[in-house]
């Protein structure tokens, strides 16, 4: 499977960004439930490993906190590389806009 990754920079706690990405990720859930399905995650002190299913295909990936950046990785399947530049900007987006607010 071809992989996506993302670094977005930060200067927050590493707690405070772990706990803002769970908190989006349970707003994420309620949000798209309906188009997510088989969603896990795995916290590991400063890691997430995640897996869902959506539209019939299987996504996986990582998201590690740094002390100053966040490192996001999917696993896509070929079928979902057409979408590539636009998942890319929507994961760029979406960190930033969690690591950025009430700096």
């Amino acid at each position: 499977m071809p992989q996506l990754s993302v670094t977005v920079p930060h200067s927050l706690d590493r707690a405070e960004v772990v706990s803002r990405l769970q908190s989006e990720s349970n707003m994420l859930r309620s949000s798209f439930g309906d188009r997510v399905q088989d969603f896990e995650e795995t916290w590991n002190d400063h890691s997430l490993a995640f897996r869902f299913k959506t539209f019939g295909m299987s996504v996986d990936g990582r998201v590690d906190v740094a002390p100053s950046e966040v490192l996001a990785t999917a696993n896509l399947p070929l079928a979902a590389m057409m979408f590539k530049a636009a998942i890319l900007e929507k994961m760029r987006d979406g960190l930033e806009r969690i690591l950025q607010s009430g700096e």
